[in-house]
């Protein structure tokens, strides 16, 4: 088992309290990237210093640190220059990266699917190119946080072999573009309505998907099961499964990457293609983690970069998870259908999150029998497949059965409604 990278975590705090959440979650993306964090520094500062990030002094004190506490990466809470990268590491003997360069190097961890491991080393080069002549250390330090993906042979090839590499990979994502496009427009043309389930990094998607499966498949579930675990980014690949609604309608939940701070440039444009996927929604399910010490800041983030992909009003439904962790008397939990508590984990309130939905895509709901003549049994099969259908009874003249109607479409029946209860 390999040692863990020693790490320092750096940042500016430009204004009160700024900076104190962004360390929490950049020791998590650390962690999520094996490292192990040994120590931060924060430096107050008016601006930015644009030779060093921080300060000439807090670089050369960072050196001592480094080699006081055996630090093997340097890990900065912005985005970082080439040229700030190569002033810096002329004075501390480590590794030096971004949070950008952190973030990329778990995503080229997660990536499993050709198209996301396309998509993150798009990402990666791009990345990469403006930042050549800053990239010194890497090969004299070896592999390891920062360094995975196309940024292990970069300062092999030049830039003009990069930018080749760039056109490639953008070529073979235009092509699995039009896959994913032929598919949505088959959806569409079905009129099977797309929930997307979007939020924060880690506040459990993943886990309400696969209890929406397992709502529905049974013994089918596990196949069906998508990857989840307690970390940021756990899963990169959009995920689309098909779940029947309260009174019978299809639906299709689609899982998106999460969404972080600062989410990089390079990964919201390389990952432009499956991100779109939330513009095609007809609901949206912002899921926020109820326990989030830092929910308010996390939600408008989230919301933010909803409203950049999407561009268009979709309706919202917000839902608040993992209520299981905190006691009843500390939260008010009555849910209404355009907010929702749920703990996906222990399953509770998922029939009213599937019910919000319900309501949101179709309206009312009536229950009614219904007496289909055999001349129009086709009727009935498409409400066997498409709607709740019990208690059916043959005779000469047709079939009686209870279903659920929608409110909206009751006139279409309205010849073989017998009872409405």
């Amino acid at each position: 088992m390999e040692d863990k990278e020693r790490c320092l975590l750096v940042a500016v705090q430009l204004t009160e309290d700024e900076n104190e959440n962004d360390m929490e979650e950049l020791t998590e993306l650390v962690e999520a990237a094996e490292g192990e964090v040994i120590s931060t520094i924060i430096q107050n500062r008016h601006g930015i210093d644009n030779r060093y990030y921080v300060g000439q002094g807090k670089v050369e004190e960072i050196a001592l640190y480094v080699k006081e506490l055996e630090i093997d990466t340097v890990i900065f809470n912005d985005e970082l220059t080439g040229s700030q990268i190569r002033n810096i590491e002329e004075i501390v003997d480590a590794k030096v990266i971004d949070r950008t360069n952190l973030i990329l190097d778990i995503f080229a961890r997660r990536a499993f699917t050709k198209e996301g491991q396309l998509q993150v080393e798009l990402a990666q080069l791009k990345y990469s190119l403006p930042r050549l002549i800053g990239s010194r250390n890497f090969s004299r330090l070896g592999g390891g946080i920062g360094t995975r993906g196309p940024g292990e042979q970069k300062l092999e090839i030049d830039r003009r072999r990069i930018k080749e590499k760039i056109s490639d990979i953008q070529s073979q994502l235009q092509e699995l573009e039009k896959v994913r496009e032929t598919k949505r427009k088959k959806r569409l043309k079905d009129q099977v309505p797309i929930i997307s389930i979007v939020g924060y990094t880690n506040a459990g998607k993943s886990t309400l998907l696969n209890v929406l499966v397992e709502s529905q498949y049974k013994e089918e579930a596990e196949s069906k099961k998508v990857y989840a675990d307690n970390m940021l980014f756990a899963t990169l690949d959009t995920e689309l499964r098909s779940v029947k609604l309260p009174g019978g309608k299809k639906v299709i939940f689609s899982d998106t990457v999460g969404f972080i701070k600062k989410l990089p440039t390079q990964i919201v444009e390389a990952f432009k293609g499956t991100l779109e996927e939330i513009k095609y929604a007809d609901i949206i399910i912002h899921l926020i983690d109820i326990n989030d010490e830092n929910l308010r800041l996390h939600k408008e983030t989230t919301t933010d970069l909803i409203e950049k992909i999407t561009g268009r009003e979709i309706p919202v439904i917000t839902v608040y998870n993992k209520i299981d962790k905190i006691s009843g008397d500390n939260i008010r939990t009555i849910s209404t259908n355009d907010i929702v508590y749920i703990s996906a984990k222990n399953k509770f309130n998922i029939d009213k999150l599937l019910e919000a939905i319900d309501y949101k895509l179709n309206g009312n709901k009536i229950k009614c029998v219904l007496r289909i003549p055999n001349s129009d049994l086709k009727t009935y099969y498409y409400l066997y497949e498409n709607r709740n259908t019990s208690n059916e009874k043959y005779d000469e003249n047709g079939i009686i059965f209870d279903a659920v109607l929608y409110e909206n479409e009751r006139n279409n029946y309205e010849k073989y409604i017998e009872v409405i209860y």
